[in-house]
């Protein structure tokens, strides 16, 4: 109710200061008559003196006193004129009043019911930060959320594909200690859409794991949970998170997430801290980089901080288009000489990922390449080898796995 009785008092203030001063421009408006009758005296009594003191003649002082009294009376007329019209403004006053101070308390209302948030009691910093942490302490379970999400329509595969899969399944089953079993199954499950699965036989992974569990092992099982609850950070997965990153501290992965859980909790001051930092150090092709740079200058504003984030840097080891000379070379050449540049430019970058590796984009660039060459036989060569080199990193073989897909070699 303060808010209401400030702001009220604010606006009647201001309506306040603007009708004073259109009172006070039409108090000091004088007619253009009554200067003119002070010039036309002014002027009756100059001929006097002039009269008096001999400067003209008697009977040229008459005409001249005749002309100007004509123009006293006209002047005179006109001025009782306006006086008589005097109301009309002053009426016409009362409501540019009226509707000024209607338009400054009805539009400091309607503008509050639209940006404002009514019905919202004001909140000090530090009862936001205490209802923050109250967010974060009583947020639902990873359980509670998954129960919650509609039923998943099961993912269609081939019948070979599903029969290996049980047979995997029943292998894992039989023996629960076999590492590699548990990977494989990891990374199948979480390719065929199946997450919770998926961060199933991760989360025994870790057990078996012990204390030799990885900062990545404990990423990738917290991101497992993430993508299950479809983008939601558990207080499990912030467990896993901190697991992750008290073995390794700069783990991108966990640094990001613990970024979007405290987003998701009411401390965006945090997130653009952890994000900003990410964004900063890159690298320009890892995957947090583009969920961060659509978000950033959001939750930099829900912070209260203003920012712009810095132009996107070519990822490190990224393969150069082709120069300004190529460009004009191609222009002259027949076009199997140009399908001839294309294709030698596509084996040097499967070299450099064959000698020196490559980003998931690079990979999947490769593929796409040779599906539009028409060369199958290299592109599924390649994509059965990006399955080894991604095998334990779900999010960037997925991205290997769109492009194979679209090339046509996934089966």
């Amino acid at each position: 109710m303060l808010f209401w009785i400030i702001t009220g008092a604010l606006a009647l203030a201001v309506a306040a200061i603007l009708a004073l001063a259109l009172l006070r421009g039409r108090a000091g408006d004088v007619p253009p008559a009554a200067y003119d009758l002070k010039v036309y005296r002014d002027q009756l009594r100059e001929i006097d003196r002039d009269l008096a003191r001999g400067a003209v003649a008697k009977a040229d002082a008459e005409r001249a006193r005749a002309e100007v009294s004509r123009r006293i009376l006209a002047a005179d007329a006109a001025l009782q004129q306006a006086e008589t019209g005097q109301d009309q403004p002053r009426t016409g006053g009362r409501i540019a009043i009226a509707l000024t101070a209607v338009v400054l308390l009805g539009g400091s209302v309607g503008l509050y019911q639209w940006l404002g948030a009514p019905g919202y009691p004001d909140m000090g910093l530090q009862k936001r930060l205490v209802a923050a942490e109250d967010a974060r302490e009583n947020r639902p379970s990873q359980a509670e959320v998954e129960a919650e999400q509609p039923a998943r329509m099961p993912p269609e595969v081939a019948p070979e594909f599903a029969a290996l899969m049980d047979k995997l399944r029943e292998a894992v089953a039989n023996r629960p200690d076999d590492a590699r079993g548990l990977q494989l199954l990891v990374r199948n499950e979480a390719n065929m859409g199946n997450f919770t699965a998926a961060y199933e036989a991760q989360e025994k992974l870790l057990a078996l794991r012990g204390d030799a569990a990885t900062a990545t092992e404990y990423a990738d099982y917290a991101e497992l949970l993430i993508i299950a609850a479809q983008g939601y950070v558990s207080p499990e997965a912030e467990k896993a998170l901190l697991a992750a990153l008290r073995r390794d501290p700069s783990n991108g992965a966990a640094r990001y997430y613990m970024g979007l859980m405290a987003a998701q909790t009411g401390r965006p001051d945090r997130t653009f801290s952890v994000w900003r930092a990410l964004l900063e150090e890159g690298p320009a092709d890892a995957p947090w980089i583009a969920p961060i740079r659509d978000q950033i200058e959001q939750v930099a504003q829900r912070a209260g901080v203003e920012y712009t984030a810095p132009a996107p840097a070519p990822a490190a080891g990224a393969l150069k288009g082709p120069t300004a000379e190529d460009m004009q070379a191609a222009g002259d050449m027949s076009a199997e000489d140009r399908q001839q540049m294309i294709r030698n430019m596509v084996e040097g970058l499967s070299d450099r990922l064959a000698t020196e590796g490559g980003s998931a984009a690079e990979w999947a660039r490769l593929i796409g390449a040779y599906g539009v060459l028409g060369e199958t036989e290299k592109a599924r060569s390649i994509w059965a080898e990006a399955q080894q080199v991604f095998a334990e990193r779900p999010e960037a073989l997925a991205q290997v796995r769109n492009a194979a897909g679209r090339a046509g070699v996934l089966d």
